[in-house]
């Protein structure tokens, strides 16, 4: 079996090591925009290309005839990297184009779920000019600013939390509808959770939750990054969660499944990933991904008892119904070390050092050279500890990254109990 990935980051890292777990011993060829050192370690062959360069890729794929390609990152989603694979006979895990908007476009994602009536929706508008959204704006109590397109992960705003008053909001606005549509939504309180969840159209089966922390500083503070680590329970809950809340996370991701098929004639197929909020009352939506998350999938896979690639190919053939998912029963806490400066000034081509340990750790944003790590200015390495308990987890994971040299940083909050009680309390309080 020859299985093709494309992808990058860490997220790619710890994709290509649950390919080769696989019972099925496939080759693993790769197309990355860098040297990973941890995908060059377990691939045949590593080629170091864009991502966005669909002739070279479909020349590539042809070349190879892998069994499948697993298109891991969101931009060549959106734009149908997919879709081409197929014209050519080749299959995908990974949604195709029409159906990956409901990542790639926030506006149609909010208006498919008011369209079919599904629950989770928080109020909002959708602006392609300023017309009216001063006194939508204000008619709320507090707003949230979305962009309409990709951003990844950084370029939804809150207030509270960017900017103090709606009028700041407003301004913020007004920029994006230079490029574009903007959404207009009002501020949810609780607390996020990510519910990642396989699809192969019809059927969802769904990952353990995880709770990621996008904050850059200690104690939630600072600006938002792709995610500085994230936790998961050895019980396949969150300290905050119950059973019924995933149950109704679930029913909302079956939902939009079903409500794709019915809008565009497209089975979604890949990782249809929720980003939910526990609010007061109920469980809201804040929006869906279409691609496994990063940092959350590093907690997820390592856990993944069931065959990883027959997970993937069932997904593909249509036969997700005839399996379950099984997780080991053991908390994970990612903790993510990037470069000083991250995410507004990075330090660049700075070198990093660590020891080689049994601590699970994946490559992100850097890059080879003469045999020494070089940071290329994004978050570089992820570790995770893996444990009976989350707080035997956050153990061995702050141990890893206390071991790294260099021009770094991390959080050393994610997955300790002090930060998962202000998270109890918080959800207590609202």
């Amino acid at each position: 079996m020859k299985i093709l990935l494309i992808g990058s980051t860490a997220r790619a890292d710890c994709i290509a090591e649950a390919i080769i777990n696989s019972k099925t011993k496939p080759e693993l060829y790769a197309v990355m925009p860098l040297l990973n050192p941890g995908v060059k370690q377990k691939a045949k062959e590593l080629i170091v290309h864009s991502v966005m360069d669909f002739n070279f890729i479909l020349s590539y794929a042809e070349k190879i005839n892998p069994d499948f390609v697993f298109v891991a990152p969101d931009d060549p989603i959106a734009e149908g990297l997919v879709n081409e694979l197929e014209k050519i006979g080749i299959k995908s895990f990974g949604p195709k184009k029409e159906v990956a908007r409901i990542e790639s476009s926030k506006s149609f994602a909010r208006e498919l779920l008011k369209k079919h009536e599904i629950e989770g929706l928080p109020k909002f508008k959708v602006f392609s000019d300023k017309k009216g959204i001063k006194e939508f704006a204000e008619s709320l109590k507090e707003i949230v600013v979305k962009p309409d397109g990709l951003t990844g992960g950084k370029g939804v705003q809150v207030q509270g939390d960017h900017f103090d008053s709606i009028e700041q909001g407003l301004n913020y606005a007004d920029l994006i509808l230079e490029k574009g549509k903007v959404i207009i939504e009002e501020k949810l309180k609780g607390e996020e959770f990510s519910l990642q969840s396989f699809c192969d159209g019809k059927t969802v089966l769904d990952c353990i939750p995880v709770q990621d922390h996008k904050r850059a500083f200690e104690n939630d503070s600072g600006p938002n990054t792709g995610g500085m680590g994230s936790y998961s329970m050895e019980n396949g809950l969150l300290p905050f969660l119950k059973k019924e809340h995933l149950e109704q996370a679930h029913k909302i991701t079956e939902k939009v499944a079903l409500a794709l098929k019915k809008e565009t004639g497209i089975e979604f197929k890949g990782i249809l990933y929720g980003g939910f909020m526990l609010t007061k009352k109920e469980v809201k939506l804040i929006e869906f991904n279409a691609r496994f998350g990063d940092p959350e999938v590093l907690n997820v896979l390592p856990l993944l008892k069931t065959d990883f690639v027959e997970v993937c190919q069932r997904v593909i053939n249509g036969t997700l119904n005839e399996i379950s998912l099984e997780f080991e029963s053991k908390a994970s806490v990612c903790k993510y070390v990037v470069p000083k400066g991250y995410p507004v000034n990075s330090v660049k081509n700075a070198l990093i050092e660590f020891k080689e340990t049994k601590t699970k750790h994946y490559f992100g944003a850097i890059k080879e050279k003469n045999g020494n790590y070089l940071m290329t200015g994004s978050r570089a390495m992820a570790f995770i500890g893996i444990g009976e308990t989350l707080s035997k987890a956050e153990e061995i994971s702050q141990k890893a990254v206390e071991s790294v040299k260099g021009r770094i940083f991390y959080r050393k909050d994610i997955g300790t109990k002090a930060l998962i009680q202000k998270r109890i309390d918080h959800i207590a309080n609202v």
